[in-house]
């Protein structure tokens, strides 16, 4: 009786066993067949996005990621779906794509593509700096997010490019302002807009102008020594441009009536050499 019972605990393990095995094999055979699911899936988004059809790729890559989120597939699946509503003009289905990314995979080696393609999906959604002054502001902030997190990295360099393009369109808001508030005689108002153009895109096309407004403001409402300040600011940076002539004008204004005559006489000398040049190929 005893035999039996102890034959009856063997048999019962070796069932178990075998059981266990069984539903091990099993498990491997599915886990094997869910991962060549996954590469088939992105494989098959790759291929739509190589032929054209990125719409549905994306929906294969957003597939890949669904079936095996745990497989090294799932990151590179989200990024490429991104990439794909990106390519396609569809820059808020890629942005939603991208700002997820960062959410699930913080630490994964292309974070740093990730952060710059979402950059440029907002840069690439700049039409005119008065109505998309949201995505202006989204660009400059991740491409300087970019810059300072990823210096070494080869979308830093671009996103340097970006950022000045950007400060060149905000410099230009800020003048564009300043500009009607001085005609319309907003004094203050205007200052701020010139001195912010002074003070935050220094590197841009526009800060000489700045300069100018300045001078011509001050003086115009009788704070010469503020004027005089800006125009020495000007001459030292400067000294050649029209602005800084501009400038000086506005304290002498003989200089500027010599000035005038200069540009004319410049211009009649020129129309000369020019109607000599004719009348000698004749």
């Amino acid at each position: 009786m005893k035999i039996k019972i102890y034959l009856y605990f063997i048999i019962l393990i070796f069932f178990s066993i075998s059981c266990a095995k069984k539903e091990i094999k099993k498990s491997e055979i599915k886990e094997k067949s869910l991962d060549l699911q996954v590469y088939e899936a992105f494989k098959e988004g790759k291929d739509s996005l190589e032929s054209g059809d990125v719409l549905f790729a994306a929906k294969k890559f957003n597939e890949a990621e669904i079936l095996f989120p745990q497989s090294e597939w799932a990151p590179k699946s989200a990024l490429m779906a991104a990439y794909s509503y990106y390519i396609q003009d569809y820059y808020g289905d890629a942005i939603a794509e991208l700002l997820r990314f960062k959410k699930i995979y913080p630490n994964h080696k292309n974070i740093d593509y990730a952060n710059y393609l979402l950059a440029i999906c907002y840069y690439e959604q700049i039409v005119d700096e008065k109505k998309d002054l949201q995505s202006i502001n989204n660009a400059r902030e991740t491409f300087n997010f970019v810059i300072k997190n990823y210096p070494n990295s080869e979308y830093a360099l671009d996103s340097q490019f970006k950022l000045a393009f950007i400060d060149d369109i905000l410099a230009s808001k800020e003048m564009y302002v300043g500009r009607y508030y001085f005609e319309k005689k907003k004094w203050i108002a205007a200052i701020n807009r010139f001195k912010t153009v002074v003070d935050q895109y220094d590197t841009t096309i526009y800060v000489e102008e700045a300069l100018h407004r300045l001078v011509e403001v001050h003086y115009t409402i009788g704070l010469k020594d503020e004027a005089k300040k800006y125009a020495k600011l000007l001459g030292y940076n400067y000294q050649s441009s029209e602005w800084y002539e501009m400038s000086y004008s506005v304290f002498d204004k003989m200089y500027k009536k010599k000035r005038e005559e200069k540009i004319k006489k410049k211009k009649k000398s020129l129309l000369t050499k020019a109607k000599s040049f004719l009348e000698s190929d004749e």
